[in-house]
């Protein structure tokens, strides 16, 4: 299985904000989630990627292609959806159809025509019309018919019911299943990135805090619920942090059988990947 995506060392420093020596893969076949707090580089990768902002430092290839000296070559193979509508709202679906396939080489107009079906969306009402699941579809059914290689999404089910999230989710991991394909999504709603994920990226304050297997990071880690007292006792170098409250503790156990062995009178549940990003983005709370 080669890699689709590799960004190795990737800076990018604004004076307020640094992206900094940022690296992680995106295998062929494989979902990678990028997750983080608002302002957390997210977006500034993505875009590092697909070069719509210079990088000051790194490398970035799209199978084996250099993003900056082989530009119009990467972006021929990559789908985008961003956050929101890039369409203009006097436009119809049939019309856009038109216009992206005169910017799309591989454009593919019966695979484009067949989404516009399957999400039962109207070809002939304007976009101004369409509802923000109508538009993100509307997205995804031309970023598909692009007949992408690498689909870059941001944000892109943020705001919409379970119901359309979780129809959406299930054409990234078709697409995928093609191991020439690969999807990066960068995402909030991480219960939707323990579903499809293979892999995580978890990015704070600019730097990769982790990155890895997703169902390795959830095996490793464990939500401990205890006691004040307990907690006092407990080797802080197994937590990668913990929260004081009123009725109790809780912590974030950084490897769960290590853990278990030490110390069996303490119970340890699975961890979420939101767990593992309030923990080990806020340390030890009081």
């Amino acid at each position: 299985m080669s890699n689709a995506l590799e960004v190795c060392h990737l800076t990018k420093d604004y004076g307020s904000f640094k992206l900094d020596d940022l690296s992680f893969t995106v295998p062929g076949g494989t979902i990678m989630g990028l997750i983080g707090e608002n302002g957390a580089g997210k977006s500034t990768t993505i875009k590092c990627i697909l070069n719509l902002i210079h990088r000051d430092g790194g490398e970035i290839s799209v199978f084996g292609l250099d993003a900056v000296r082989d530009e119009r070559a990467v972006k021929s193979q990559v789908g985008v959806v961003l956050d929101e509508s890039l369409f203009h709202d006097t436009l119809n679906p049939v019309q856009i159809g038109k216009i992206l396939s005169k910017l799309y080489p591989n454009w593919d107009g019966g695979c484009y025509g067949d989404y516009l079906r399957k999400f039962e969306l109207p070809e002939k009402k304007t976009v101004k019309t369409f509802s923000r699941g109508m538009k993100m579809k509307l997205a995804i059914a031309a970023a598909f018919a692009a007949r992408p290689r690498l689909l870059i999404l941001d944000e892109a089910t943020s705001g919409l019911d379970p119901v359309v999230r979780d129809e959406i989710l299930d054409e990234f991991l078709n697409f995928i299943q093609d191991e020439d394909h690969a999807i990066l999504i960068s995402s909030h709603i991480t219960s939707d990135l323990e579903k499809a994920a293979d892999y995580i990226t978890y990015l704070h304050k600019g730097r990769a805090v982790l990155t890895g297997a997703k169902d390795e990071l959830l095996a490793a880690y464990g939500k401990l619920v205890c006691s004040r007292t307990d907690l006092e006792r407990v080797d802080r170098s197994l937590l990668a942090g913990s929260r004081v409250g009123q009725f109790g503790c809780e912590a974030l156990v950084k490897a769960r059988p290590a853990f278990a062995r030490r110390y069996p009178g303490l119970p340890v549940a699975p961890a979420t990947l939101e767990d593992i990003m309030v923990f080990t983005g806020k340390g030890d709370a009081q």
